[in-house]
């Protein structure tokens, strides 16, 4: 469980808030996650694949 982090450390890693990413659930994450009770984590790995989808190197590749 080493590679699950917080809601909290999740935004901060993003750079973006808690409520953007609770929206983001809402409506259909780009980011799996994984409920525990009624606790939310993320996959560090997950997040870094998300990441990685989202390179691009010219504006007509978006």
């Amino acid at each position: 469980m080493k590679n699950l982090i917080t809601e909290k450390e999740t935004a901060t890693m993003l750079g973006c808030s808690i409520y953007k990413l609770q929206k983001d659930r809402r409506i259909g994450s780009p980011i799996p996650y994984i409920k525990i009770g009624r606790s939310v984590r993320y996959r560090i790995e997950d997040i870094q694949s998300y990441l990685d989808s989202q390179c691009f190197t010219s504006t007509t590749q978006y």
